[in-house]
């Protein structure tokens, strides 16, 4: 799936009108939970039905297109299967709870109706909102109308947007590079590579605290209830969302150079929920952003077609990388000396070196014509294997699906 991204244009009337339709669908999804709540066996298909079944006891919800409806108790099934169903480690979330801040709305394939030039957007459904400018440069009339599944339109705090979800997959060709690397992510550095070189972390939130730290003073300062204060909530909650954006840009870039670069790249499959819990680091944890780098190097792993694998994070830092003797040391100690071989290193580039090692074992286990254990071997292998660029995504692919290896 691929999601582009249009800023929205319109009148304040089709504004009020995208939040009327989006407390509806707030209100459907508290409603399916309830519903669930009080018969816990319920299935998908139950809560479709009883979608329409709160359309005719409630008149507001008849204005909301009926796939719209579908799709708000979809989002209400999706948070109860990730609480019943355990994933793949035996983790469950936490039970759903009633929503009360919801800031979309999504459709399927009714309720709207593009422009012949893709500029422009009409809604159809009993809201009324009309006709929508779309602000964005990424082309919509390259893709067929038929491939977009979904359309979400989505509030923030610097205007309304509007997402389209199209069924199809991104594919670009690149020569091999014949290069492979470990990364090992970290908080004085955001990674470091098994070459040794070093990525500065921004810390976008530690630098911006000041400013917050002031913003939130005004927002309490302010008469509860009055424009002052609604208007000192929306310049706070704007400098949220630049940390978000400078963040989100800088894994993006970062993640494509490191992908571009590289045919196979190993990173640790660190557990970041369990991590958080330490109250110390938890805040420059959430502002490194290792979860969302790891999620885009998968992305660009499978677009370029390379190979990105995780590997198991134990001991990855007190093995040497050279004889792999285990030499314990505290967080503290940033350089890694081994008794046994005399290797001195940077504790972080013993690490990405170990990351590549066991990268490239879990290679050679699913590429069977790979001899030894040569980063040389392991890239030829590839480049041999490599009959089209379509054959190696696929490929690529189903190795990014093989999560938390074991050996």
């Amino acid at each position: 799936m691929q999601t582009l991204e249009y800023k929205l244009k319109g009148k304040d009337v089709q504004f009020s009108s995208i939040d009327d339709a989006i407390r509806t669908t707030q209100f459907i999804r508290n409603k399916c939970l309830r519903f669930w709540m009080d018969n816990p066996t319920v299935r998908l298909s139950e809560l479709n039905k009883y979608c329409a079944v709160l359309a005719k006891e409630y008149p507001f919800a008849t204005k909301l297109n009926s796939q719209a409806r579908q799709a708000a108790a979809e989002r209400t099934a999706h948070a109860i299967s990730r609480h019943v169903k355990p994933d793949t480690k035996g983790n469950r979330s936490n039970p759903p709870r009633f929503q009360k801040d919801c800031r979309s709305v999504e459709y399927k394939t009714t309720g709207w109706k593009l422009s012949p030039d893709r500029r422009s957007i009409t809604f159809t459904d009993g809201y009324n909102i009309g006709i929508l400018k779309m602000l964005g440069t990424q082309d919509l009339c390259a893709y067929s109308a038929d491939l977009i599944k979904r359309v979400r339109l989505l509030r923030r705090v610097d205007g309304y947007y509007i997402q389209f979800c199209l069924d199809t997959e991104r594919i670009e060709e690149q020569e091999p590079s014949g290069n492979t690397v470990g990364l090992d992510v970290g908080l004085s550095a955001f990674y470091t590579d098994s070459n040794g070189e070093k990525v500065k972390c921004p810390r976008f939130l530690r630098k911006a605290e000041k400013r917050l730290k002031f913003l939130q003073r005004m927002v309490t300062r302010k008469q509860k209830g009055s424009s002052n204060r609604s208007k000192a909530k929306n310049r706070l909650a704007r400098k949220h969302l630049q940390i978000q954006r400078q963040r989100k840009d800088f894994v993006v870039k970062a993640a494509r150079c490191v992908v571009i670069s590289n045919d196979v790249i190993a990173l640790e499959d660190l557990q970041i929920r369990n991590m958080l819990k330490n109250h110390c680091l938890a805040k420059s944890i959430n502002d490194a952003a290792w979860f969302q780098f790891r999620m885009w190097l998968e992305y660009y792993g499978k677009v370029y077609g390379k190979i990105v694998v995780f590997v198991p994070p134990q001991f990855t830092s007190a093995d040497c990388s050279r004889c792999g003797n285990r030499v314990k040391k505290s967080l503290s100690e940033r350089t890694h000396c081994c008794l046994c071989c005399g290797c001195v290193l940077d504790r972080d580039e013993n690490a990405a070196r170990n990351i590549l090692i066991l990268g490239l074992q879990l290679v050679l286990k699913l590429y069977p014509g790979a001899q030894g254990n040569s980063e040389t071997s392991v890239s030829q292998t590839l480049v041999e294997r490599r009959t089209s660029a379509t054959q190696y995504a696929v490929s690529a692919s189903h190795l990014v699906e093989a999560r938390s290896p074991r050996f």
